[in-house]
């Protein structure tokens, strides 16, 4: 029989451990799984081992994850097609003769960029790379510019074909083309506001974003020829969330389509090789091993945490709170911000999630100020995107949030790391307010799912 300790003890034990060894720097993959093996030993007993393998084997034997390592090969084999370059490249020519529209291109880059690929570091990095001297070099403010980077490429989380859609699907036991649809419009809306803001900001203080001088931008003829050579990686995007929002096929369906299609569109861009093959197998192989190491780990620490009770002292602690059920919600997010700070977004998927949705879904939503609330089964759905729009903010909250960090890693010298952290600041705020409307008009995110699924 193993040591007795109350819950609340527990709680501090584990998750301070926890805390203390990511700290040292040590990967959040092994900390987790090793934690849980020394956890069980001490406070379980010879059943409780058990939990290792019966919560371990359900990821290993899920089809639904399947289409991770897939969508992962396809952003690494558009990434070596040159997709991302050229991406940015027409569409600042396009958009050039507008004020702020370096910035606009950055954002609507990464915005089609986050349809294609799901993965925020390649677009952050990328984008830092093409985007960032571009805009530099034609005297932008160095925080707009910083700021529309990185707030485009946190749309990779949250825009279909998401990783963190699929993830969430399989712990929260969801419908991944119901998350993908309901992600759809809060995405697009999101990417809208930075739009808005980008150019506002321009015309407002033409200094910002000046417009490219008239020797540089280019006639229509040109415009179109240069929109023709991305019709097939546009083809592509539309075809892979077509079939899934059609019903035609499954996301892991769409994912094999999307796999051969990125490689098609390589061949066709005439970047196809063996090299650029076997460089995007061995990056698919690093993300999905890193992805399903930090599930394997951190769904065992969780499960054991849930066996001791940990669920129903989380629950009691949230609604003893007497905040009523939008309170807490507002309390989970705020929790899920701080967590973003130093864990990355598999690790929090794992801790948070399995404790959060049951209880959301315990909770009544009657809407707030007299707009209509949320059906019991529409909970788990809206909650999902409702917790991806928030991962957003985890990646650009100072001062640990990745997003800034990426881009730090490519940034030219004269950009500091204070630059970037305040040039987060205005899109995290615009975040805050996307996070409010998804709240206050949870139809943002329903209308879709319930128009093609009924």
């Amino acid at each position: 029989m193993g040591l007795e300790v109350g819950i609340g003890w527990l709680t501090i034990i584990m998750f301070g451990s926890l805390v203390v060894l990511l700290m040292a720097g040590l990967p959040l993959a092994f900390v987790t799984g090793g934690l849980a093996c020394v956890f069980l030993f001490l406070f379980g007993d010879a059943q409780m081992l058990n939990i290792l393998p019966s919560r371990i084997f359900p990821f290993m034997t899920n089809y639904q994850l399947s289409a991770i390592p897939m969508f992962i090969f396809m952003a690494s084999m558009l990434e070596r097609a040159g997709l991302i370059e050229d991406l940015f490249d027409i569409i600042y020519k396009i958009l050039g003769g507008l004020r702020g529209g370096l910035a606009s291109a950055a954002i609507i880059a990464a915005t089609i960029l986050a349809a294609m690929v799901g993965v925020i570091g390649a677009t952050e990095v990328t984008m830092g790379m093409i985007a960032l001297p571009a805009m530099l070099k034609r005297k932008y403010d160095p925080e707009l510019a910083c700021g529309s980077i990185l707030a485009g490429g946190t749309l990779g989380i949250l825009i279909p074909p998401s990783i963190l859609a699929i993830l969430f699907a399989v712990i929260a036991q969801q419908s991944v083309g119901a998350l993908f649809m309901g992600s759809f419009l809060p995405g697009f809306l999101l990417s809208g506001l930075y739009i808005l803001y980008v150019t506002a900001r321009s015309y407002l203080n033409p200094a910002m974003g000046p417009a490219l001088p008239p020797e540089e931008r280019i006639s229509l003829r040109e415009k179109v020829r240069l929109v023709s050579g991305m019709v097939p990686a546009i083809i592509l995007v539309v075809l892979v969330l077509g079939v899934i929002f059609t019903g035609i096929a499954t996301p892991v369906e769409a994912a094999g389509i999307g796999t051969f299609g990125a490689i098609v569109v390589a061949a066709l861009h005439r970047r196809l090789s063996w090299q650029s093959l076997r460089e995007a197998a061995i990056t698919t192989l690093k993300a999905t091993s890193m992805v399903l190491w930090i599930v394997f780990g951190a769904s065992v620490f969780v499960g054991l945490y849930i066996v001791e009770g940990g669920r129903e002292f989380v629950t009691d602690m949230l609604v003893g709170t007497g905040l009523g059920s939008y309170g807490v919600l507002v309390i989970m997010m705020i929790i899920l911000v701080v967590l973003g700070m130093f864990l990355d977004w598999v690790g929090i998927l794992l801790l948070a999630v399995p404790i959060f949705v049951p209880i959301m879904m315990s909770l009544e939503w009657n809407g707030l100020f007299g707009f209509p609330g949320i059906a019991p089964e529409d909970v788990p759905l809206w909650f999902g995107v409702v917790y991806m729009v928030n991962m957003q903010m985890s990646f650009l909250s100072p001062p640990f949030g990745y997003a800034l960090f990426y881009l730090k890693s490519v940034a030219p010298p004269e950009v500091t790391m204070a630059m970037i952290f305040r040039s987060a600041i205005p899109f995290l705020f615009i975040q805050v307010f996307a996070l409010a409307l998804c709240i206050i008009f949870p139809e943002i995110i329903l209308w879709l799912p319930r128009l093609v699924y009924g």
